[in-house]
């Protein structure tokens, strides 16, 4: 480095960051090309214009450490180490595409190069960086991750989440705002009452440069020192890179939003054009050098998309594949079972689940809202921050997205994190990073990226909290393939299921029932563990069967009862995981009973319940003797009064009906 900190430009320096520049800028004219000939299809992005940054920031890169990049990708993706026939594929949809053409433009992914993808959700990429970062410290490693993104991220809540987690915990990863000043067609102006992104970094505290994003010798040289610092400890590092893309924002951008002769302006900073001019005045570059590399260049593109034209489609009978791991067969015992049997609450068992977790496995550590010093909104987590420290019982701020997507970040990145959300009605801020990115994941990355993370929330009324912390959304996930939905509700379940989950290469949610945390009862050992594959049956009978889960199972056994008083013999049926539903359990049980009522904390419309009656209509019809009924809340927000509340919820008096009116439906 010289004095003034821009490195020291050899030769082949140049000549390096010049071929970067060039393959990006070609490839990319090509995919227009292709793009108008409806080789390319759904949107194009490209950086033209902005190669300086990706160039001068992956020239600093080891070949371990992580990107985390745009939907603005494919430059990244090339000079991450990438093939360009790989590339090129995937643009095009094939198998051979580097994620099994799966993601497309917007989703180019290698694990081997550590290129975890460009990401089509504004900003959704950053707390994943961090995570990664994370995970690397937690690890002792020395290595930085870098997180690309333009102006138009710095808008959403998650960019501000996730720079104070990174900057809390002095997280080695260096962000890499591309301001080209439209976030699609918003000027910047428009947009951020004070266009500096970097400001707003250093007002939360991570140490911040702005540079002409138009040179990549300024793009090299901040992102080397960014780079040091992160990998020396010195914590987060962000640089804004002022940019312009030439064209448009995608291929459907008609451009009305700016002035050509802007455009035009910005073209005279043309930053492969500034390189070269220097290099020539300088004698870096001989006559004929510029030439040959151009033509090797279109060689390597021309191969490309020869190999692209001639790859195979992915055939149909795939198109299941990589939605979700198999769970290992058999999983692994819990390591410190209960020898005897004991009087134990949901809560104690919950507890001394996640405690056993975190004593048998070093990969394991939690992260959410007050569960550390506080020990928990339920007192779940209480004594564990005491016992393992700060480092596996993290306390994060109220930022569900950022802290969630983190999590994300760090199982991608080796460890087992198990994040808490204070509560279902809070997850919705965090739905982006559940539904978006863990459970898609895999699938986009053709099976290259699993996410093996849990996620705990409470869920549920009876507290008398109202409508903003009372309701029953857990349904809402179980639309969502790619993850598992577990929902225990007794004791047994709620110490062991916590183990099996950790296991599971997939994204698991556990909802815990608030008024289930003080129900008591004896904790029966289970030294293998539980099932987080099969519903289990909690009462048999043959008369009726009453699916349920969750917070409801009481009122169900309790209604069992009360039929059984009268001769009718209820089978309770616990679906315990709600995705995927153990449909041949409740196949069977209807087989049995002829009969059924499912009961539903959740709202009826949409619901879960309503699913249940499709699924045996579909599979069991000619097995039933009468309409199928279900027992749900009444469809308005839960209220604060008690007596309201109460009627809003599933009572054992309408269950008890419900199954007297099937039982009374002739055959």
């Amino acid at each position: 480095m010289s004095p003034s900190g821009k490195p020291r430009m050899s030769r082949e320096h140049a000549l390096r960051l010049l071929r970067d520049m060039l393959r990006a800028r070609r490839f990319e004219e090509r995919c227009v090309e292709l793009y108008t000939q409806e080789k390319i299809r759904g949107f194009l992005h490209v950086c033209i214009g902005e190669e300086a940054v990706g160039a001068g920031v992956m020239f600093n890169l080891t070949e371990d450490e992580a990107v985390v990049a745009t939907y603005r990708e494919h430059g990244h993706a090339l000079l991450k180490g990438i093939s360009m026939e790989r590339v090129m594929a995937e643009m095009y949809g094939k198998v051979s595409g580097c994620a099994m053409g799966r993601g497309g433009s917007m989703h180019l992914f290698d694990a081997d190069t550590r290129f975890f993808g460009g990401n089509a959700i504004v900003g959704g990429g950053i707390p994943m960086a961090v995570g990664l970062a994370l995970a690397d410290k937690m690890q002792g490693r020395t290595r930085a991750t870098v997180c690309f993104f333009g102006e138009g991220a710095a808008s959403e809540g998650v960019f501000y989440e996730s720079l104070n987690l990174a900057a809390l915990w002095q997280l080695p990863v260096v962000f890499i705002c591309e301001n080209n000043h439209y976030a699609m067609g918003t000027p910047l102006d428009v947009e951020h009452a004070r266009g500096e992104v970097y400001h707003k970094s250093e007002a939360i505290g991570v140490p911040s440069e702005r540079v002409d994003g138009m040179s990549v010798v300024q793009a090299e040289a901040a992102a080397r020192n960014a780079l040091d610092a992160a990998r020396s400890g010195k914590g987060p590092r962000l640089i804004e890179c002022d940019t312009y893309r030439f064209r448009a924002h995608s291929m459907f951008d008609p451009q009305l939003y700016r002035d050509p002769a802007e455009v035009e302006a910005w073209k005279e900073k043309d930053p492969i054009v500034r390189l070269a001019d220097w290099m020539a005045q300088t004698g870096l570059i001989q006559e004929g050098e510029r030439e040959a590399l151009e033509k090797e260049i279109t060689e390597e593109i021309d191969q490309a998309v020869q190999f692209a034209e001639n790859a195979d489609w992915e055939p149909p009978e795939t198109l299941h594949d990589y939605v979700s791991l198999p769970l290992p067969s058999p999983l692994a015992p819990p390591p410190a079972p209960e020898s005897e049997p004991s009087q134990t609450s949901m809560r104690e068992a919950f507890n001394r689940g996640l405690q056993e977790a975190l004593e048998h496995d070093e990969r394991v550590f939690l992260m959410g809202e007050d569960i550390g010093r506080y020990g928990g909104c339920y007192a779940v987590t209480r004594d564990l921050f005491a016992e393992f420290g700060a480092d596996r019982v993290r306390d994060t701020p109220l930022a569900e997205n950022g802290f969630t997507g983190a999590g994300l970040g760090a199982a991608l990145g080796g460890m087992r994190p198990i994040v808490e959300i204070m509560t279902v009605n809070f997850s919705l801020l965090a739905m982006d990073q559940i539904v978006n990115t863990a459970a898609a994941l895999l699938h986009m990355s053709g099976g290259q990226f699993n996410v093996p993370v849990v996620i705990r929330m409470a869920t549920g009324a009876g507290r008398q909290v109202a409508a903003q912390h009372s309701h029953s959304l857990e349904n809402w996930y179980t639309h969502v393939p790619g993850l598992r939905v577990l929902a225990p509700a007794t004791v047994e379940d709620a110490r062991y299921m916590l183990w099996a989950a950790l296991q599971d290469p997939n994204p698991v949610l556990i909802f815990e029932h608030v008024m289930l945390y003080n129900h008591t009862a004896e904790l029966t050992p289970q030294p293998q563990g539980v099932d987080i594959e099969k519903a289990a049956i909690r009462r048999t009978g043959t008369d009726i069967t009453l699916i349920t889960y969750g917070g409801s199972q009481y009122k169900a056994l309790e209604a069992a009862e009360q039929l059984a008083a009268e001769g009718i013999e209820a089978e309770v049926v616990d679906l315990r995981v709600l995705r995927p539903l153990d449909t041949d359990t409740l196949v069977e049980s209807v087989a049995r009973s002829h009969r059924a009522v499912i009961v539903d904390e959740g709202w009826k419309t949409g619901g879960l319940a309503g699913e249940v009656m499709a699924i045996l209509n579909e599979r069991a019809f000619w097995e039933l003797d009468a309409p199928l009924a279900r027992v749900c809340s009444e469809e308005v927000p839960v209220p604060y009064p008690r007596h309201l509340e109460q009627l809003v919820l599933p009572r054992v008096e309408q269950i008890v009906e419900a199954a007297r009116r099937t039982l009374g439906e002739k055959p």
